[in-house]
């Protein structure tokens, strides 16, 4: 079947620069999955993303469906026929549904009797015929919240659209999409090629574009060229650029005809914190900053231009004169800040609220400091400065710095708490505080930074828990899963010996003392617990490892989270062992068994003289020296060499089954071969319900 390259482009007012890629992709991916639905093959594919254009280009796209064999089957023959062989209505009937007489149907043999059938070829759709409604479908559900209007037209888009182009070969595709005509005419840069440019064949698309228009269609091109020239820039300044990929993305989605650009500022302002700069600059100005060897911020900024100007000193002189302001509102707001103490601002906490059943974001501090000592305490850190940087944690909330520049929240309060004088433990806590802020992030370097993390993230989890609030489906506005993994990652990753149960209840306790009785009762210790569990399973399904070892482990219900890791990675390590499959099929048997032993009580201890067998002689006597060998490696957590040391019950274990028959007549000696199996069941549930492994 014969193929042509398929371009696709619409031209628009300028896009919503967050959300450029992901229209982009979404474009894409519906055009895509549409012709593959449709049966129509191609070959590779090129998707184009710039401020006024969504764009794709299709390599070898088939310009028709195949042709397809259709088969209906009618009545059976016996039905469809009378004895002098005349048809029936039925017959009748489903020859009409099917556009032809009884006589043009076919009979088809099958072992349940003969059935008329209607077999016929439907030619494949012209793929020119296709495409309008596939483009149409693709654009109406892309990932658009809110969709506007323009002109007197009721047609509705992310942004007014201005242009469109499809071309299959060297033919315009003949429709209209959002209002407009299509046609072969795409537009160049608004200032360097502010007209029209025909394009002949898909293929010419990019290289016109850059050649003729001055844009640069391909998204990650573009963004390449823009990381390149920011580096250049910096070089030149002597310093190195921090390029976040946030801001790359963001200035990539902004820009057809990038250039960078590098600006000065006053070194003057380089006595206000290097991140209340680097905030100004990023989040108002879209500009990369530079830092020197040692990571220091320098007095100079990269900014990127959406033209070539022939006098760059213009370019660069206005963005110095808008930078300047915005640096000294940051300074007005530091220098204002440190008249008043962290301690004098908890008062404004007061009239803040959390939650409205919770109360404010003071009592939240109140409750955070009790809690933040009392896991200083129990890993033997500072309780005094846990504390007080509990207290003191939530203060550069109200701050002039924070008010405006709230990605701030946590590093003015360091800040801050320095210059009142504060503990270097508790400074540090307050920006420690919201650590790990995001997947990968770091964690809190302090014990002190550690305890806050984890009491601010407790109480709010427990808290939400507790008025029965807790995230459903892809809700979760107070970021509880998130809040969750923060915890388990302080506590596995800084090897804390702290129990869940234990925060879960003096959590509920920091509420109760402020007379705060949260409704969910009782079962609110259970559901935390579960639910914080529960997130080891992405966790460790992002570790590679199987679901079955971590229903192994969550099943005896550890609430220490990082003995609950220790355990998962034992197990982990135990399933490569050739032992392994034998064993825990060996435990799936052990347990259907007492299982079935119902409500009879199966005794602690084994009788020596009940012992018949050579094999279950020898299963006890393999069974105590894995007791007394294992027994201090559990004490000290030592799972790992626990689990090989188990290892070697694999042969005892298998000749007793082969040899041994557990439900005999003699009720004593039955009883006995199960307080052996019990014993044998209990060795491995130490660690975890190795049963769970068998999944056959």
């Amino acid at each position: 079947m014969s193929a042509q390259d398929f371009l696709v482009e619409l031209g628009t007012e300028e896009l919503p620069p967050k959300a450029l890629r992901k229209l982009s992709d979404a474009f894409t991916s519906g055009i895509l999955t549409r012709l593959e639905q449709a049966g129509l093959k191609c070959g590779t594919h090129q998707p184009f993303a710039a401020p006024r254009r969504l764009a794709l280009l299709i390599r070898d796209l088939e310009t028709a469906q195949p042709d397809k064999n259709v088969e209906r089957r009618g009545p059976a023959v016996q039905a469809a026929f009378d004895a002098e062989g005349n048809p029936s209505k039925a017959a009748q009937g489903f020859a009409r549904s099917c556009g032809v007489e009884v006589a043009d149907l076919d009979h088809m043999e099958t072992k349940k009797g003969a059935w008329l059938v209607y077999r016929s070829v439907e030619q494949g759709k012209a793929t020119t015929e296709l495409l309008p409604d596939i483009i149409s479908a693709a654009l109406d559900e892309l990932p658009i919240p809110k969709r506007m209007r323009w002109g007197r037209s009721r047609t509705e888009f992310v942004r007014p659209v201005q242009w469109l182009v499809t071309l299959f070969g060297s033919d315009i595709v003949d429709c209209e999409i959002l209002g407009m005509k299509s046609g072969r005419e795409t537009r160049g840069h608004r200032f360097h090629h502010n007209d029209v440019i025909a394009i002949e064949q898909p293929s010419d698309y990019q290289k016109l574009l850059a050649r003729t228009g001055f844009v640069v269609a391909d998204y990650d091109s573009r963004k390449s060229t823009i990381r390149q020239q920011v580096e250049t820039e910096a070089h030149k300044l002597g310093g190195v650029a921090v390029i976040d990929e946030d801001l790359l993305e963001e200035v990539a989605s902004l820009n057809e005809w990038p250039s960078a650009l590098s600006g000065r500022f006053d070194d003057a302002f380089l006595e206000v914190p290097s991140e209340a700069l680097i905030s100004s600059m990023k989040e108002h100005q879209k500009y990369f900053h530079v830092v020197n060897d040692e990571g220091e911020l320098m007095p100079h900024f990269i900014t990127i231009t959406n033209i070539q100007s022939k006098d760059p000193s213009q370019i660069i002189s206005g963005n110095e004169k808008v930078i300047r302001p915005r640096l000294a509102d940051a300074r007005f707001f530091y220098e204002t800040d440190r008249k008043t103490t962290l301690d004098a601002n908890r008062e404004k906490l007061k009239p803040v609220v959390f939650q409205k059943d919770l109360g404010s974001i003071f009592d939240k501090t109140e409750r955070i400091a009790r809690l933040a000592s009392f896991v200083a305490t129990k890993e033997e850190g500072n309780a005094d400065n846990a504390k007080r940087a509990g207290e003191l944690c939530k203060s550069d909330l109200v701050s002039e710095m924070v008010l405006e520049f709230t990605d701030l929240q946590g590093i003015m309060g360091m800040y801050y708490a320095e210059h009142d004088g504060e503990q270097a433990d508790v400074c540090k806590a307050l920006n420690e505080q919201y650590m790990p802020r995001f997947a990968g992030d770091e964690l809190p370097t302090t014990l002190t930074g550690c305890a806050v993390a984890i009491a601010d993230k407790m109480d709010t989890i427990t808290g939400i828990f507790g008025i029965k609030q807790p995230p459903s489906g892809s809700k979760d506005p107070f970021a509880l899963r998130r809040a969750t993994l923060g915890v388990l990652r302080i506590i596995v990753e800084k090897r804390l010996n702290l129990d869940l149960c234990d925060l879960i209840n003096e959590a509920i306790e920091g509420y109760r003392a402020q007379g705060v009785e949260l409704p969910a009762g009782k079962e609110l210790n259970d559901t935390v617990l579960e639910f914080m569990l529960d997130r080891f399973r992405s966790w460790y399904q992002g570790e590679g490892i199987a679901a079955e070892v971590f229903l192994s482990v969550k099943a005896l219900k550890p609430s220490r989270p990082y003995d609950f890791d220790q355990r998962v990675k034992a197990i982990a390590d135990f399933m490569s062992l050739p032992e392994a499959a034998a064993l825990a099929s060996a435990n799936k048997r052990v347990s259907n068994i007492l299982a079935k032993a119902g409500d009879v009580i199966i005794p602690d201890n084994i009788a020596t003289e009940l012992l018949q067998e050579d094999a279950e002689k020898s299963l006890h006597s393999v069974i105590k020296t894995c007791v007394s060998d294992v027994e201090p490696l559990l004490v000290a957590g030592n799972y790992s060499v626990a689990m090989n040391i188990l290892a070697q019950l694999k042969e005892p274990v298998d000749t007793f089954f082969d040899k041994v028959m557990v439900n005999v007549e003699d009720e004593q000696v039955k009883m006995n071969r199960y307080a052996l199996l019990k014993k044998l069941r209990h060795l491995f549930l130490d660690i975890a319900d190795i049963s769970l492994l068998q999944t056959n």
